[in-house]
């Protein structure tokens, strides 16, 4: 096989082997006839190529010769005479192939496969060695595989930034826009860059240093790409954020030492039983080990959810942190089972110990019904589940403890080399430490301060009585304590004291939790007692459990760390509530989201030491839960303190009752929202004050809603007109558009169907004009339901129907997403797409059953007419082809304005 390379100097491999070509000319003649890409190149041509000017007196001669010289080495057939000239018969160039290697990076990065396509392209830009066709005049350049090169190393970067690199990126992508100020390509990398990054300011000075250098040196502005991102920055469009994925294993950074065993055995385990339970020990590696095995890409298909249950303090929690980690919106065991379904995976559960028996019955549940599950679990007992399989996880042998403490205190002592007496040292301090992963791992953080002989002795002074103890004994925790303890008394005073009330928060925090104590942050974080996870923005901080566990116990106060954790929580809600009614909530929504297991910890406290203060936090949050559609975790929450707190503030209690109505009209139970909300109407039948008339004009507003759905339509266009006129007399912006929308889809039911769908074009452009972007959606998805009741117009509501979706994206809200492709098929149906719209059904169906939500439940009128329209039709071919469509891909079956 004959392969020739011209990215660089001219060469040819035969069979993988390099061939001596013989010199320049030969060379030139080669690089010439490749230039051709297997087309005929005549005599004169060559000889050009070859000579340039100085062609000798008889030049066919010598091409002839040249051409013998390289028939010999490459083979007879290798060099073709056509017509008065010659062709190279090669089997692949380096050309071919770098273009073949950027075009697969391109798909990849289309296919959102970032990581392949960061691979793909450092190999399509490690095939050139120098310049194109080196060996040929200038005459023969090929500007456009230099261009090529260049789009393949801003592809290279973009590939990086959508990995979630963004602050690793910058500096790479500020240097390639000095190097090439106007290709505008990098410059709308590094503005993404700086963006995803947290550094907004820095984007938008990005920004405006290209529209001055465009202007300046060419005249002109930025093009469509840049002015578009322009645009979106301005507007802080949520989709310039990498969307939320399913949590899945992500090997550290650190190096892995040992086990080598115990991966097979669990590799062995994994495939002939469907649970295996690592046990062992707190500290033991039980955790690094499962990552390590499930981050293998050769053992599985797709890449396994990762679910850290440390984060859940109440065992009914469980299901709801599984269903996060698999990324369904639903919390129930049947939800997360509906979302596995019959595909192949891997589940890996941490920490089970303190919800063993939650973890046990989910796992099992699971098992039974999704047959292509495994579960691998991590847990300090075993489930007790028939047909659990057990591997002990017991610390390192000696030589791979000594192993991991050497390349651990390496790491903090550059260039350390440990001598015969520390080698020595090394030996008894892995023992001293039972090889236990996590003691080591302090171990070598406190070396970056003291020697290995200090080391030994703060060891000796510290566990007198320690020695070997019996595998599977308690003895081990008190060692991890033990050396937890050691690392916390290296801290100041204030750092330590900063450490033991960190212990209350659940599923980590920001650094805005700590009053922006950067500096007592960051001597913990350094102390490895605080784990920094810097690739999200805001960076989020965690204590390791045992840590936790730690604090926990030696906090000398924990009624005030708990309730300073609580007053922190209260806080954030307190400010964030009101930005959820704000013009674009999508970033608040996302903040309450990053601190669910905080908001239900600091409730839940406040349940029991001040109701009052639950009720109004629960009821703050009132448009967090229902946006979410977080029914089965704000629900009880909000029932508990409406019994506890009965003497509350009318205000707080009504919002709360408005709130739990909210709810139970999304969980289905209409009596159950009817009562609650007419019993927050009761509380402020006269309202007070200014909260209180903005919850009556709410109220009424949701009332006009309740009654429509239960199909009193003149009720609900009543109770619309009521929280329309206390809007207007209020001021308050963001209700004006939602009384009104209210009243249309009353109006529509009673048969008023053209005045209906006037007032909800009025709620459109009303919200519309104040930047409503959530409201404004909801009232052009109500538009578009009412322009397919009666006179239908299919086309008219397609188009509504599309600046809905689109709304609805920019807000996160994919089951509003949904639901309005659910209206859009009955609209395709009627439009005469009966294919495209039994498609669309089917696929939504599919995806709603993925996430908990019944679609047909939350819009039955359209449902029954699509089932009557769709009852001669049979759908196996259109649940055949939804079953090849993704999430992304269900918009464009509504077609483009």
């Amino acid at each position: 096989m004959l392969v020739g390379h011209v990215l660089g100097g001219t060469e040819v491999e035969a069979d993988g082997v390099p061939v001596d070509l013989g010199g320049p000319l030969p060379r030139r003649l080669v690089a010439a006839l490749l230039a051709a890409e297997g087309r005929a190149v005549s005599e004169d041509a060559l000889a050009a190529a070859i000579w340039g000017a100085e062609v000798p007196a008889n030049p066919t001669a010598s091409l002839q010769a040249y051409v013998s010289r390289l028939r010999r080495i490459l083979g007879r057939d290798a060099l073709v005479r056509a017509g008065d000239g010659y062709r190279i018969a090669v089997d692949d160039t380096d050309v071919a192939r770098f273009a073949a290697d950027v075009a697969r990076g391109r798909e990849l990065l289309d296919d959102e496969r970032p990581g392949e396509a960061v691979r793909a392209f450092d190999t399509a830009l490690s095939r050139w060695r120098g310049e194109a066709f080196a060996d040929l005049p200038e005459s023969y350049a090929r500007p456009h595989l230099a261009e090529l090169r260049d789009v393949a190393a801003e592809e290279r970067l973009a590939a990086r930034l959508a990995t979630g690199d963004a602050p690793g990126v910058v500096g790479d992508l500020d240097a390639a826009v000095r190097a090439e100020p106007y290709r505008e390509r990098r410059w709308e990398l590094l503005i993404l860059a700086l963006y995803r990054s947290g550094r907004q300011a820095d984007a938008l000075a990005a920004l405006r240093r290209v529209r001055a250098r465009l202007a300046d040196d060419l005249g002109i502005d930025p093009g469509p790409a840049l002015q578009e991102l322009e645009g979106r920055l301005l507007a802080q469009d949520p989709r310039l954020l990498l969307p939320s994925r399913p949590t899945h294993a992500v090997r550290p950074l650190s190096h892995f030492f040992g086990r080598k065993d115990e991966i097979s055995e669990v590799d062995r385990l994994v495939a002939a039983h469907r649970l295996v339970t690592l046990v062992g020990p707190g500290g033991a590696g039980k955790t690094r080990l499962a990552v390590e095995f499930a981050s293998a890409r050769d053992r599985q298909s797709t890449e396994p959810w990762f679910v850290r249950l440390a984060d859940v303090a109440d065992p009914a929690e469980v299901p709801a942190a599984v269903a996060a980690a698999v990324g369904v919106r639903g919390t129930t065991v049947d939800s997360i089972a509906v979302a596995l379904g019959r595909q192949p995976g891997l589940l890996l559960l941490d920490n089970c110990e303190h919800v063993v028996t939650a973890a046990a019955d989910l796992a099992l549940a699971l098992l039974s019904r999704c047959p292509g599950l495994t579960i691998l679990a991590t847990s300090r007992e075993p489930l007790g589940v028939d047909g659990e399989r057990l591997l002990p996880v017991a610390p390192l042998p000696p030589t791979d403890a000594v192993a991991l403490l050497t390349d651990r205190i390496q790491a903090v002592r550059p260039g350390w080399r440990p001598t015969t007496a520390e080698s020595d040292q090394l030996t008894r301090l892995a023992d001293a430490l039972d090889g236990i992963p996590l003691a080591l791992e302090l171990a070598a953080a406190r070396a970056r301060v003291l020697g290995l002989g200090e080391l030994l002795d703060m060891l000796h002074d510290r566990f007198p009585a320690l020695g070997p103890v019996p595998r599977g004994a308690l003895a081990p925790h008190q060692t991890l304590e033990a050396a937890v303890a050691w690392s916390v008394d290296l801290l100041s005073a204030s750092d330590r004291a900063l450490l033991l009330r960190l212990w209350s928060f659940e599923g980590g925090f920001p650094l805005a939790a700590l009053d922006n104590d950067l500096d007592g942050l960051s001597a913990l974080v350094a102390r490895s007692v605080v784990v920094a996870d810097t690739s999200v923005t805001p960076a989020r901080y965690r204590l390791l459990e045992i840590v936790r566990a730690y604090c926990r116990k030696h906090d000398p106060d924990p009624a005030a760390s708990r309730e300073a954790h609580a007053a922190w929580v209260r806080r954030l809600v307190e400010q964030q509530a009101p930005l959820l009614r704000a013009e674009h909530s999508a970033h608040a929504i996302r903040v309450l989201n990053r601190e669910r297991p905080n908001l239900r910890a600091a409730i839940t406290h406040d349940l029991t030491t001040a109701p009052r203060t639950a009720l109004r936090t629960a009821g703050l949050l009132e448009w967090f839960w229902f946006r979410g559609g977080l029914v089965g975790e704000g629900l009880p929450l909000l029932h508990d303190a409406l019994a506890k707190a009965p003497g509350a503030p009318r205000e707080d209690r009504a919002r709360a009752l408005i709130c739990a109505a909210t709810l139970s009209y999304l969980a289905g139970d209409q009596g159950a929202a009817l009562r609650d909300l007419e019993a927050g109407l009761d509380l402020i039948d006269e309202p007070a004050g200014h909260e209180e008339h903005i919850l009556k004009a709410q109220a009424c507003y949701y009332a006009a809603l309740f009654w429509w759905t239960n199909n009193e339509f003149e009720r609900a266009a009543g109770w619309a007109r009521q929280s329309m006129d206390l809007a207007r007399d209020l001021g308050e912006g963001w209700i004006v558009p939602a009384a009104t929308m209210s009243l249309g889809p009353a109006l529509v039911g009673a048969g008023r169907v053209a005045e209906g769908r006037t007032v909800l074009t009025r709620a459109a452009e009303q919200a519309a004009s104040i930047q409503q972007n959530w409201i404004t959606a909801m009232s052009e998805l109500m538009l578009a339901r009412a322009l397919l009741t009666d006179d239908p117009r299919p086309g008219e509501a397609l188009s509504v129907l599309r600046r809905a979706l689109d709304r609805f994206a920019e807000e996160d809200d994919i089951g509003n997403v949904l639901a309005g492709l659910h209206t859009g098929a009955y609209a395709l149906v009627l439009d005469g797409r009966v294919t495209d719209g039994a498609t669309l059904l089917a696929a939504v169906r599919r995806f709603c059953r993925r996430r908990g939500l019944d679609p047909d439940v939350a819009d039955p009128v359209r449902a029954k007419a699509l089932s009557s329209a769709l009852s001669h039709i049979d759908l196996t071919a259109a649940e055949r082809d939804a079953a090849e469509l993704d999430e992304s891909a269900l918009t464009g079956l509504l077609g483009q304005d």
